[in-house]
């Protein structure tokens, strides 16, 4: 019988479709902005995952939002081993859910948040000197760390079936710097994990030169056509190629030579489009997501009304391996994988497979 502690973040991502690129201090903000709930559905889709996996479980959860309500959803009886101390949910809910699963001993802590949620769970963990795996369910809009399954179905497989472990690294960045344009990545912990292919890898930035490519998408582009520009340096430099000044980790909407939309939430986004439209992004070097990392402003709704353009270096290519999605909706995940022309220069194409 596998012992699973399993704590929910209920406001993690909620930054993440309405364009503040976090949650960190900005709950508020996010819910005047129409922001929804997106990790109790996450968490839902990885209950269900690990219990497809096996049977063999004896599930620990924390009262409410923070993990019972999702496990009865999906047909679990948890253990439940305490209660959020006020009306909402913080940090310190976390750390003291850690805590209690810590002391009842169990096998595996399967966490769903970001990479603040996953830091608050590998310091409680080795604060208590124990060795304790823990494995990430991804529902942030930051999800740099090792520590997480590449979707919430893996990382409920991964929780079920593991048989190793390994150590990993759990990362955070600022979110003030980053909805500043700055991406500082620090280590705050070493986790042990379980050893499984379908885990993420760390975000590593690619190398060389994207001058070619973001020249050779802007001579394509077309009058008429609406562009939406993804974050990261590389669309940044197709940004530069068209003659506007591009939001750096934001999502912009171009047309005709102008932006139309700067920093979009997605409803932005949305009501800017056009008949004819494009997403311009690129792979997360190291991870190879290419949607749900980062860019959640580009919703469902917005990808299925768009065409991708993929760009990327060869070197980052070479570095990833695949590509990846992770949008929320297994339906259009599945209609992006497979193999897709990504333009790694001026003229030149490579295939991928998006997985």
């Amino acid at each position: 019988m596998r012992r699973i502690g399993f704590v929910v973040n209920p406001i993690a991502g909620m930054g993440g479709r309405v364009g503040l690129k976090g949650t960190d201090g900005k709950v508020e903000e996010a819910l005047e902005r129409g922001a929804k709930r997106r990790a109790p559905s996450r968490a839902r889709d990885a209950l269900v995952a690990l219990a497809d996996t096996t049977e063999d479980i004896e599930l620990l959860t924390y009262g409410g939002v923070m993990g019972t309500d999702q496990a009865r959803t999906v047909g679990f009886d948890p253990v439940v081993v305490g209660d959020p101390a006020g009306d909402g949910t913080s940090a310190a809910d976390t750390r003291e859910a850690v805590a209690a699963f810590i002391d009842r001993g169990v096998d595996l802590i399967l966490f769903v948040g970001g990479d603040g949620t996953a830091v608050d769970v590998a310091q409680r963990v080795e604060d208590a000197a124990e060795s304790v795996p823990i494995l990430g369910v991804p529902a942030g809009v930051k999800v740099y760390s090792e520590v997480f399954g590449v979707s919430p179905e893996a990382a409920g497989h991964i929780a079920g079936a593991f048989e190793t472990t390994e150590s990993a690294e759990v990362n955070d960045i600022d979110e003030d710097e980053y909805r500043d344009g700055e991406v500082k990545t620090e280590l705050r912990a070493l986790a042990t994990v379980p050893a499984a292919e379908q885990r993420q890898s760390s975000k590593q930035l690619g190398g060389g030169s994207v001058e070619g490519i973001a020249e050779g998408f802007a001579e394509e582009v077309t009058r008429g056509t609406t562009y939406v520009l993804a974050p990261g340096s590389t669309v940044g430099a197709v940004a530069d190629a068209l003659g506007v000044e591009g939001t750096a980790l934001g999502v912009d909407v171009y047309r005709d030579g102008e932006l139309v939309v700067t920093d979009g939430a997605a409803e932005d986004i949305l009501g800017a489009l056009g008949d004819e439209n494009v997403i311009v992004v690129s792979p997360i070097g190291g991870q190879g997501f290419i949607f749900g990392r980062g860019n959640q402003q580009i919703s469902p709704a917005v990808i299925r009304e768009a065409a991708v353009e993929i760009v990327a270096s060869r070197r980052k290519l070479d570095d990833i391996g695949v590509l990846r999605v992770d949008t929320g909706d297994s339906d259009l995940d599945e209609s992006l994988r497979g193999w897709q022309r990504v333009r790694v220069g001026r003229h030149e194409r490579r295939l991928m497979e998006v997985v």
